[in-house]
């Protein structure tokens, strides 16, 4: 391997991506763009939910129930109903996504000791809302009886015994339970996916469309040299490109970070090779730029969005997909990224994700590497 032939080519990728605007707006508007559209507009985080009440009793005992839903983060009273029609027209129009119902002589059945029901309507066109929320108002319910069940118990003149069982819960690693904290660390891997793989797809098929991949075979520069010196330029770009994701998820956003930068970017620099490789080898076999970047596109965003556990837990797959995810390097990278930054996991306990990423890096540097061929076809 010749150092100046390779230092040359990689001058070379270098002037041909400061001359192309589309590659530098790829390099410096996408990672940012996508931190602040994952941080801000994409929250899983279910509060705040419109709630409409019927108070059919107006006695004390059911403000007081209305005033243990007023007092939570979760639930937004929006609407005070007057009678079924508006609670349906309120669930009709979207303005509520949950209506709770407080049936007559609510108050009296609770003094008598006795047991009585609160309805709850959820509007399930949004699945995911209906479900939190519904868990939310159970919670809600639930401590409310509980409550009233002592307070009852006390004026008979009964003994009130503890809970034989308390559930303590403790949240690790995100304790706030936000999912800015679990999409953060994801969006590192889809900006490296999207930003070397689609410019790297771009390099060969380039020389094709501009005709210089003629000069290009007719130099005495090998394979390999036309490969890493064609590459390297990217390797840098995606590497200043993690590490503005990273100081932007730290300075900016608060996500925390407890593990080790040199894991951090160790790890990260194993992804960059995989994608690197992987845009290199499509840019091989389409010699269309337009082709080569839709397949990148494809190849490497589709699968990190969807199937890498970014947004979807892989777990919850049907069986046939979890196959699937096993060959895709996103899946791999995404799992370090959350144990480094969430957990601070030591490097001896991430084998079994390092392990598969350079089995596929090392696969997917070997067909970059023979499909390229000195010669016109």
């Amino acid at each position: 391997m010749n150092w100046r032939r390779l230092v040359a080519i990689a001058r070379k990728e270098l002037i041909q991506i400061r001359r192309d605007p589309r590659s530098l707006i790829i390099i410096v508007a996408i990672p940012l763009v996508q931190l602040f559209i994952f941080g801000y507009a994409v929250n899983l985080d279910v509060k705040h939910i419109p709630l409409c009440v019927y108070d059919r009793d107006g006695s004390q005992a059911s403000q007081d129930l209305l005033k243990h839903f007023q007092a939570t983060e979760y639930f937004n009273i929006v609407r005070v109903a007057e009678n079924y029609r508006d609670v349906v027209r309120c669930i009709d129009e979207g303005t509520c996504t949950i209506a709770i119902v407080i049936p007559p002589r609510f108050s009296e059945t609770l003094r008598s000791g006795a047991g009585t029901s609160v309805q709850a309507l959820l509007d399930a066109s949004d699945n995911n809302t209906a479900t939190i929320g519904m868990g939310y108002a159970q919670s809600i319910i639930q401590s409310y009886s509980a409550s009233v069940q002592i307070d009852w118990a006390r004026a008979q003149g009964l003994a009130v015994a503890d809970p034989v069982v308390r559930f303590e819960p403790r949240t690790w690693f995100n304790e706030d339970l936000e999912s800015m904290a679990n999409f953060i660390p994801g969006v590192v891997a889809l900006v490296m996916a999207v930003v070397g793989a689609f410019l790297t797809s771009l390099t060969i098929a380039r020389e094709w469309e501009r005709g210089t991949m003629e000069q290009l075979i007719s130099t005495p520069v090998a394979k390999l040299e036309i490969q890493i010196g064609k590459l390297f330029p990217y390797f840098v770009i995606g590497m200043a490109d993690t590490a503005l994701c990273w100081s932007t998820a730290l300075w900016w956003f608060g996500v925390p970070f407890r593990g080790s930068v040199a894991v951090f970017f160790g790890c990260s620099m194993l992804f960059l090779v995989v994608v690197l490789s992987l845009g290199y080898f499509i840019s091989v076999m389409f010699k269309e730029q337009l082709g080569a970047y839709q397949v990148a596109l494809l190849a490497t965003f589709l699968p990190t969005f969807l199937l890498s556990g970014f947004i979807f837990p892989i777990d919850q797959m049907p069986v046939a997909v979890q196959w699937v995810t096993a060959v895709l390097p996103p899946r791999y990278y995404v799992t370090i990224l959350r144990n480094v930054f969430l957990k601070g996991t030591r490097l001896d306990l991430l084998t079994m994700q390092i392990v598969p990423l350079a089995i596929l890096a090392a696969v997917l540097v070997t067909l970059a590497t023979r499909s390229f061929q000195k010669r016109l076809q």
